[in-house]
């Protein structure tokens, strides 16, 4: 009975033996550092690429004019549709709001040569009628309505506005396309007032 303890106990100590020297010690089948290095760093590599792209995805323009903002956002990659339509609210309310003040100074910052001279023609037989002037009550809605490259680099964007003005005594609603342009090759960022249309 000893003897077979003694022989059991050798055989469960040569497996635990064995056990150790596979598990417990290299085998030689670990790949070399310099092996292990070039696939740490070619991780790296892949996940700074990933990164990259996601940072400089631009997302596709969609809806009216959607062609010629694309064209557009390769020369001005700062050029956003969103962001557009943001800053054309603001143009919209300084220039509605310059007009009945009869501010001709801030609308020649704001409007095209030939629209700023149509502005000021308003402003004078205004005066002259002595007729109250419009005020913004309430803008409700702005949308790109379309937009156009001509000649390589004069970038046009034409927004649908609905706003509710009033004179003092009559509640009106405009609905309006104001169209905007700016040469993309200058470094004035300015998008200027060049065409305004009733909407249909």
């Amino acid at each position: 009975m000893d003897i077979e303890l003694l022989i059991f106990a050798a055989v469960a100590f040569f497996v635990l033996y064995r056990l150790y020297n596979v598990l417990g010690t290299k085998t030689g089948a670990e790949p070399p550092p310099s092996v292990v290095r070039e696939a740490t760093q070619n991780r790296k590599d892949r996940e700074e690429t990933e990164e990259d792209n996601v940072t400089s995805f631009r997302p596709t323009f969609t809806g009216p004019g959607a062609d010629a903002m694309e064209a557009i956002s390769k020369i001005d990659n700062s050029f956003s549709s969103a962001d557009f339509t943001r800053k054309s609210k603001k143009a919209y309310e300084m220039i509605v709001e310059a007009f009945a003040e009869g501010d001709k100074s801030t609308l020649s910052n704001l409007l095209a040569d030939d629209v700023y001279e149509a502005y000021v023609s308003a402003i004078d037989a205004r005066e002259q009628s002595g007729a109250d002037p419009l005020r913004l009550m309430r803008l409700k809605s702005a949308e790109i309505a379309d937009a156009e490259l001509l000649d390589g680099d004069l970038g046009q964007v034409s927004v649908s506005f609905e706003a509710q003005l009033s004179d003092g005594e009559n509640l009106r609603t405009a609905k309006e396309i104001w169209t905007f342009e700016r040469s993309l090759k200058s470094s004035n960022p300015a998008w200027l007032l060049a065409g305004v249309s009733e909407a249909s």
